[in-house]
């Protein structure tokens, strides 16, 4: 299990990179015309990268106190980046507004992973 955590870790993290330079470089005549939107895709990027690397942190929970609070961490976080960054980015990429509320429950998600990584912690 450690391994998928460490593979999808690292795409995540790949495309967190990617997405930012995106963002940067290839929307910027696009943010001219939608300003506010730019702070939605950088908050996106962010937790994309943030939960990217926790997916590393659960990799390793998972080698040290193995059991379901440190898969479910895991199973969390990946979940928490295609919800609320995969909301938010299509929310900019096509400006429709109600995307927005998906993203909470990314958010969500991104909670209950870090509980449990917690818990695997505590319980181990």
């Amino acid at each position: 299990m450690e391994r998928t955590f460490i593979l999808l870790g690292a795409a995540f993290m790949f495309l967190a990179v990617g997405a930012g330079a995106f963002g940067a470089h290839g929307l910027s005549s696009y943010f001219a015309q939608y300003p506010a939107l730019k702070d939605t895709f950088a908050t996106a990027v962010r937790y994309h990268l943030i939960h990217g690397l926790a997916l590393f942190a659960a990799a390793w929970v998972v080698t040290r106190y193995p059991g379901n609070w440190s898969h479910w961490a895991g199973y969390l976080f990946t979940l928490g980046i295609i919800l609320f960054s995969g909301s938010l980015y299509l929310l900019v990429l096509t400006n429709t507004r109600w995307l927005g509320a998906i993203t909470p429950l990314g958010g969500v998600a991104f909670l209950a992973g870090w509980v449990c990584l917690f818990a695997a912690a505590w319980r181990g």
